[in-house]
This record gives structure tokens, sequence and C-alpha cells, in this order.
């Protein structure tokens, strides 16, 4: 089961994505999908049949928004997390070939998008880091076997703060 936890940017990014869709875009597609309805014959009409399968989409993704954005828990950051990897962190770790990863845990439905440098928290390598200070060693394992890990530096910042 995913965590239903989420950083305060996920939140309004996910929000923002319902607002755009349901004030926006879905007004602009049922304009079209009228339009070329009133063409007549809509069985080999191309913009009908794509423009009404564009609002399915859209109509589809706008009810799971609904549903999942009530259920979201927004955490926000607390200095008491200061030297820990806790939710919303950006941790960057190093392995024993020289490895360095940097990346931001947040929750299962931030990882999707543009931006590949976030982790879910439900993901082996978060969950191992969890409660980790600065200069730990951690395992994590892995369909290829156990991995040692060293934590270089934990920072909590905003995401559009990100080097």
């Amino acid at each position: 089961m995913k965590t239903k936890l989420i950083t305060p940017e996920g939140y309004k990014k996910l929000y923002d994505e319902h607002d755009y869709l349901w004030t926006k875009k879905r007004p602009e597609i049922t304009k079209i999908v009228t339009w070329a309805a009133s063409l007549g014959d809509r069985s080999e009409n191309a913009d009908y049949q794509y423009n009404k399968r564009l609002l399915r989409q859209i109509d589809s993704r706008v009810r799971f928004l609904r549903k999942l954005l009530p259920d979201l828990q927004v955490v926000h950051y607390a200095p008491a997390q200061d030297g820990k990897v806790f939710f919303g962190a950006w941790v960057e770790i190093e392995n024993s070939q020289g490895e360095v990863m940097k990346f931001r845990i947040v929750g299962p439905e931030e990882i999707y998008g543009e931006d590949k440098a976030f982790i879910s928290i439900d993901s082996p390598m978060a969950r191992a880091l969890l409660k980790k200070s600065v200069d730990d060693n951690f395992q994590v394992n892995t369909p290829s076997g156990t991995q040692q890990w060293f934590i270089n530096t934990i920072e909590y910042k905003q995401a559009f703060e990100k080097d």
C-alpha cells in the first residue's frame, strides 16, 4: 500500500494540475467536441473522435485527483528533523565504488514527471535511510544483492532551490 504523505510542493502541483484541467483544458476540449459533433457523421470525424478521447482522459485524471487530494497528508518541514533523514530530505549518498547519488525523499505521487531526483518514501532506499545521520553507513537490499552506502549530506530545502 502506498504511503499517503506528500510535500507541500507536491500537493500544490497536484492541486494546480486539477485546477488547470477542470477550469481551462476541459472547457477548451468541450468546445472542440461540440463543434466537431455539429459537423454531422461522428464515425468518420477525426476531430470529434480524438477530442472525445482526450475529454475522457481529462475526466479520468480529474476523478483520480479528486479522490486522491483529500486523502493526502501534507508534511511540512520541522527544525527537529535537522541532522537526520526524514520525509522531504535532500540526501547525498556514496557507495564504495565512488558512485554519488543525490535525491529527495517524497511521497509516491511525486516521483513521476520531469524531476528524476525524487524517490518514494516507500522505496527500499528511503526506508533504509530513515533516521540516519551524516557519516552513517547503511545497507540496502536490492534484487542484485545487498549494497553498502555512506551518507554525505542531509538538507531540508524547497525543491525549487535544488542545484
